[in-house]
């Protein structure tokens, strides 16, 4: 037999459950008055006798109504029927009171418990709570704790006896022996020494371990359960064993929670905690204590004595108040004990920080102070900023965003409006299901806690059930039909719940601060002095949000797990919607099982083929994101930190990676905040820019999605135009005929494996194009923006995932900037270039001539701006269909203007790198054949590599065939450009030879022509000679590239991950190491996490050399796009970028031209190469740890072997930053330095074109 448990806490946990598999014991026992009695008599003393006296009809009726919805969940039956009890009315005070014995049918009895009757149970349960009110003057006896609760400890088993035996002595000497004396004795007595934090690295396997514990810690503290922190702390420092995870900042969590309460005595007790651990107290463990003795009011005697001892530490006073993060009404507490024993006390305030001046020579003229300078401010007045501010704020705090789908409405016919209502009645019924369940598996883990264990507990009381349940059924609308994988769920689930733990404080106080910083941006106002937006920001003096401690994704996946398994469990439907004729019983709606994906057997949840049909048929029209993955509406704020910008309320990380990575952030927390000023700045450059929906294009767009898609423009075709099962050898219901072959056989499931992994795909395409096309189009009348971060190499990305600027073809037709331009002299030329280059009909001609051109079909321009669809269709002919139909609607509308030049553009007009990792390597080596080829070279007509690369194996191509090669006569007439582009473009990131033969497979099946049997032979043959043209083409490309792989290889067999520091001063670190598997057992399944991030495993040599070379050519592109937007920044431009593509307005094209080029002369005039050698060479030849490996002395050779570049001046990085050293250039090499001058690159008209 199982006790009832009946608790009355805030969080929930209030209902007495009753356990499952025991439905009938209710109508067993007889009256619930005597089961209810028994019950409880076998565990009550007498202060509860006495208690039940006064509300034994509360919880009776408590009881009685969870019971019900139990059994309800359950689905025992539809309607419960509940025999001998009867409700009869208190004459005296009006409750209810169970009588004695009821007989069925008796007057009083209730038959039937319906959702009706459970209404009015809700109302007589308030008339209750209202008539149970104490007389004036009575306080309310105390409410009972839950049960998990009686058994925290509060007292510490200490394993040192000395420590024990005192803390024994003092317990049985109070009150005369006060705690505060004690701990004034207890300080001296403290071992000094620092804590086990500070201690050589032999202990990094357990440091996973640590940051689960002290996620659960804080996490407890965040949710208002600090004697569960506390009970823990306490159960796992007295294992000796487990105490070696404990570090001071765990001690110092639980001390300064239990000083925010003022309770003194437990503070104490994780005081000898400390001392037992060795560990002495720093200066945020003195601050609690000292805030707790002035929440009590502590004589100064005591106070003056924890001061001696604090200064005797070594430890400053001031540091309390400077170096102690802590909030203001915990400082004012703190001053106040100070002040009592030293009243002329009064803080310093901090010296201002010495001018933070990033010296960087690529920054210089960024950062010097020029009164002249007008930075470009937006078009919306003060006013209407401050609306829109408060609009973001609304959005961020409701932290979801429900958006109306653009899918074609059905008709409301009776079966929709059925579907509809069947829908509705489920979702309500599972909400009241759903948070049963949670608190059911709430009190689960509560009791595991209660034994000491981490559990995630704290973690489920982040949310509100109400808000938990809404996530778990967002989550199943949007399961797809053939399921997910649940290690993918699981992940995807304590995603949101993570994101949705927001800060709730400080709102008024960044409501003034984000007005002030408007003054900035807005049309209407003006600043003292021109100056960036995060100088402006930082000069207000917000207080900046210290950095959260990031979750390990083993927690993120355990909590995402537990909750699925709740949705799987408290899910159910009636069976008749499945089978209408059979048993009316209840089903569940999700489904785990095992399927194979790439060989792997994976389990997936699924949802019931008859859920789906019921879905497709109500045809719902709302998707809800959370309000991190929408665009912004308001400026993003500016990034100050490597932790705070971006969202108002939502914290963002500057440097997006994996959830429970650390080392990327770690290595931006020990930057100097100047030396990455750059990055910061051109981050909030990119976010600042304003943006709206281009409706025509978008309604355009719309017809044909709702319509059956058109695959050729990149609108994705619905589920229902997915290839059928193949015809043949087939039996009616699909299934092979036994006379089939085995050839057959195989074929046919070939066949149905494509044509399922085609209908995937297509189901995946048409999510995507949903989710854009109806964000679109609940932002078409909004101006909105688009907060930007970067991934670890420094290239930037939108942080909105579905609608941004970053997309296809498609969804960049959808953008347009907010604020418009006047086209001025020049902008129609550039409007009508653009509009060529989309097309891609002149890729060798010159800009006068695809001028010329664009005049000579002004015609089929114009008709396809007015008649799209039922005009020529001109527009449906180019590369960039979409984009060439925005831009021929835009130069439409300018010529049809009374005045072109004064004509307001919103239209981005884009200039594109040419092979833009190869002019990088070009310009590193000095190469001028390969500077040639890439267009850094001036020429009067642009230079294709690819054709050159193409016309290059087809030389290759020709003497084999001669040669009596099969495949190469086979291949005559199909190399093309379009074959090897791909191949050409990715080879300088590092595309390998299985890559590359992938890539050029594919282009080989889209020829119709091309015998398909020959295709793996080709394409093997292909990217042999794809790889060979490009040898002869670029030799120093390749030279560069052999020095970064060996270099590469060898930091990683020294055991450490490869590390740089970008022209900008960005830290960049290769997170490649050996998988590091985690097992999360039981539930539907066990789960194995691995992890390629994992800083405790050796590095992945072969993914660490493999990506350096195209990792480091991503961080210069990304450097000379940075400096590129800060300088247009500083000119007045609007500037956006696509990685080497970038945007800005037809007027300010050709100052962006002269921007683009001067600021990628002056990146490579730096001697990049030598600095990296140095950085390398004193990073991991110098290292202590590393310099006894046998790999040092080759490393160190291999480094000093720098490719030739045609530079002698060398820098050395050091670790404040890039600085000048003498010239000894490390450069050991046989080839010779290139000749290509990099001025050059300032008159080339096809470099950005």
């Amino acid at each position: 037999m199982s006790a009832l448990r009946c608790g009355c806490r805030a969080a929930g946990l209030r209902r007495a459950l009753w356990p499952k598999g025991h439905p009938g014991l209710l109508a067993e026992e007889g009256a619930l008055g005597g089961v209810w009695a028994r019950k409880r008599s076998l565990s009550a003393n007498a202060c509860e006798q006495d208690r039940r006296k006064d509300c034994g009809h509360a919880e009776l009726l408590e009881v009685l109504e969870a019971r019900v919805r139990q059994l309800q969940a359950e689905g025992t039956a539809e309607e419960v029927t509940v025999k001998r009890v009867a409700m009869a009315q208190a004459p005296e005070t009006g409750g209810i009171w169970p009588p004695r014995q009821a007989p069925v049918g008796a007057e009083g009895a209730a038959p039937e418990l319906s959702s009706h009757w459970v209404q009015k149970l809700d109302k007589d349960q308030q008339l209750i709570e209202k008539c149970w009110q104490q007389p004036e003057g009575k306080q309310p006896k105390t409410v009972e704790k839950p049960t998990w609760e009686k058994r925290l400890r509060m007292e510490p088993r200490l394993l040192s006896r000395k420590l024990a035996g005192q803390l024994q002595q003092w317990e049985r000497k109070r009150p005369q022996s006060p705690w505060e004396e004690q701990l004034a004795r207890l300080l001296q007595e403290a071992p000094k020494r620092l804590s086990r934090e500070a201690d050589e690295g032999s202990e990094s396997r357990l440091e996973g371990q640590r940051q689960k514990l002290l996620a659960f810690l804080e996490c407890c503290l965040l949710t208002g359960h600090l004697t569960l922190a506390h009970h823990v702390l306490a159960a796992q420092h007295s294992r000796a064993p487990q105490q070696q995870l404990l570090t001071l900042r765990m001690y110092n969590t639980v001390m300064l929670g239990w000083a925010r309460q003022g309770s003194f005595k437990e503070l104490m007790y994780v005081f000898f905690m400390l001392k037992d651990a060795g560990l002495a107290p720093d200066l945020l463990s003195y601050a609690a204590a000292l805030q707790c003795m002035g929440r009590l009011d502590q004589d100064a005697s005591t106070i003056r004595r924890c001061l001696k001892q604090m200064e005797q530490d070594g430890l400053s006073l001031q540091g309390l108040f400077s170096a102690v993060p802590l909030s203001t009404e915990e400082r004012a507490e703190l001053l106040r004990a100070v002040r009592k024993a030293r009243p002329a006390f009064s803080p310093q305030p901090p010296p201002p920080p010495p001018p933070q001046v990033n010296t960087s020579p690529l920054l210089q003229e960024i950062y010097a102070k020029d009164p002249s300078v007008s930075y470009p401010r937006l078009h919306l007045s003060l006013k209407e900023l401050q609306g829109l501010f408060r609009q973001q704020l609304g959005v961020e705090m409701a932290t979801t965003v429900t958006v109306e789908s653009v899918e074609k409405a059905p008709l409301l016919t009776k079966e929709v409006l059925q579907a509809r209502k069947t829908l509705a009645a489920l979702r309500a019924e599972w909400e009241s299901v759903l948070s049963l369940e949670l608190q059911k598996t709430k009190e689960s883990e509560a009791r595991a806690a209660a034994e000491g264990r981490l559990s995630l507990f704290p973690y489920l009381c982040l949310l509100s059930e109400k808000d938990l349940v809404g996530l778990l059924l967002q989550t199943l609308q949007a399961l797809p039909p053939h399921g997910v994988s649940l290690l993918f769920l699981a992940h995807e689930l304590g995603l949101r719940v993570l994101k949705r733990k927001r800060l709730r404080n400080q709102v008024e106080e960044l409501e003034q601060r984000y007005s002030e910083y408007l003054h900035l941006l807005a049309s209407d106002t003006q600043v003292a002095e021109p100056c960036l937006p995060r100088q402006h920001w930082e000069a207000l003096g917000m207080p900046e949000v210290p950095p959260e401690q990031p979750w390990p994704v083993s927690v993120l996946v355990q909590l995402g797990k537990q909750l699925a398994e709740v949705l799987v469990r408290a899910v159910q439907m009636p069976s008749s919607l499945a089978v209408p004729r059979g048993p009316r019983t209840l089903i569940p709606v999700l489904y785990h099982v095992y399927a194979f994906r790439s060989f792997r057997q994976i389990g997936i949840l699924k949802p019931h083929p008859a859920f789906t049909q019921l879905q497709e048929t109500a045809a719902e029209r709302t998707l809800i994101f959370e309000s991190t993955e929408v665009p912004m509406l308001c400026p993003p704020l500016p990034w100050t930190s490597p932790h705070s910008g971006a969202f108002l309320l939502s914290p963002t990380k500057m440097m997006r990676s994996l959830e429970g990575t650390q080392q990327h952030q770690l290595l931006l927390e020990r930057c100097l905040p100047a030396e990455l000023h750059g990055a910061l700045d051109a981050l909030t450059q990119l976010g600042n820019c304003a943006w709206r929906v281009n409706g025509r294009v978008l309604d355009l767009v719309l017809d044909l999605f709702r319509d059956k898609g058109c695959p050729r423009l990149g609108v994705p075709a619905p589920p229902t135009e997915a290839p059928r099962s193949p015809e043949g050898r087939q039996a009616p219901k699909g299934r092979l005929l036994p006379e089939a072959s085995p050839a057959d056989k195989a074929e046919m499931r070939r066949e149905l494996a494509r044509r399922l992994k085609v209908a995937r795909e297509m189901q995946s395409l048409r999510a995507d194009a949903l989710y854009r096309l109806s964000l679109a189009q609940h932002l078409r009348n909004h101006i909105f923006w688009l907060p930007h971060n970067m991934d670890f190499r420094g290239r930037t990305y939108p942080c909105s995932p579905h609608f941004n600027h970053l997309g296809s073809d498609l969804a960049r037709a959808l953008l347009e900037f907010a604020q418009g331009r006047p086209l001025g002299p020049n902008g129609l030329d550039w409007l009508k270039i653009h509009l060529v280059n989309l097309t891609g009909f002149k890729k060798r001609e010159s800009l006068q001539a695809r001028r010329d051109y664009a005049d000579a079909v002004m015609e089929d321009i114009l008709d396809s701006a007015e008649r799209p669809m039922t005009g020529q269709k001109w527009w449906m002919e180019a590369d960039e269909p979409w984009q060439a139909l925005a831009c021929c609607m835009e130069i439409a509308q300018v010529v049809h203007s009374p005045d072109p030049t004064t004509y307001i553009s919103h239209f981005p007009v884009h200039q594109d790198g040419s092979c833009n990792g190869l002019q990088h390597y070009a310009a590193l080596g000095r190469d001028s054949t390969g500077a040639a080829s890439v267009n850094l070279s001036p020429s009067d007509l642009p230079q294709d590599v690819y054709s050159e690369v193409a016309a290059q194996v087809e030389v290759f191509r020709r003497q084999d065939a001669k040669q009596g090669v099969r495949v190469a006569q086979v291949l005559e007439g199909f190399i093309s450009r379009k074959v090897v582009k791909q191949t050409v473009m990715t080879v300088v990131y590092g595309v390998t030879r299985y890559g590359g033969r992938l890539q050029i497979e594919k282009r080989l099946r889209e020829l119709e022509d091309f015998p398909q049997e020959f295709v793996w032979e080709a394409s093997h043959y292909l990217v042999r000679q794809v790889f060979n043209s490009l040898q002869e083409m670029f030799s120093g490309t390749r030279s560069i590239q052999r020095w970064l792989t060996e270099s590469a290889r060898l930091i990683s067999l020294t055991g450490s991950a490869v590390e740089w520091i970008t022209p900008l001063g960005v830290p960049v670190i290769q997170p490649y190491h050996r998988d590091s598997k985690v097992m999360i057992k039981g539930g539907l399944q066990s789960l194995t996490l691995s992890s390629s991030v994992d800083t405790n495993q050796k590095p992945n040599t072969l993914k660490q050399k493999n990506g350096f070379p195209p990792n480091f050519i991503h961080s210069l592109d990304s450097t000379h796009m940075m400096l590129t937007a800060l300088h247009c920044y500083r000119k007045g431009l609007t500037f956006v970028s696509v990685h080497d593509c970038f945007w800005t307005h037809a007027a300010d094209v050709e100052v962006m031209n002269q921007v683009c080029r001067e600021q990628f002369v002056r990146l490579h005039s730096q001697p990049i190469l030598q600095d990296l050698s140095r950085f390398l060479i004193k990073r991991f030849c110098s290292n202590s740890r590393t310099s006894k490996s046998m790999w040092v002395s080759e490393l160190k050779d291999t480094l000093l072997s720098v490719p030739p570049t045609g530079r002698t001046l060398g820098r050395v990085a050091t670790p404040a930053g890039w600085g000048r050293v003498p010239q000894s250039p490390p450069t050991v090499s046989l080839l010779s330095a290139g000749t290509f001058d990099l001025e050059q690159v300032k008159r080339s008209t096809f470099f950005f074109s």
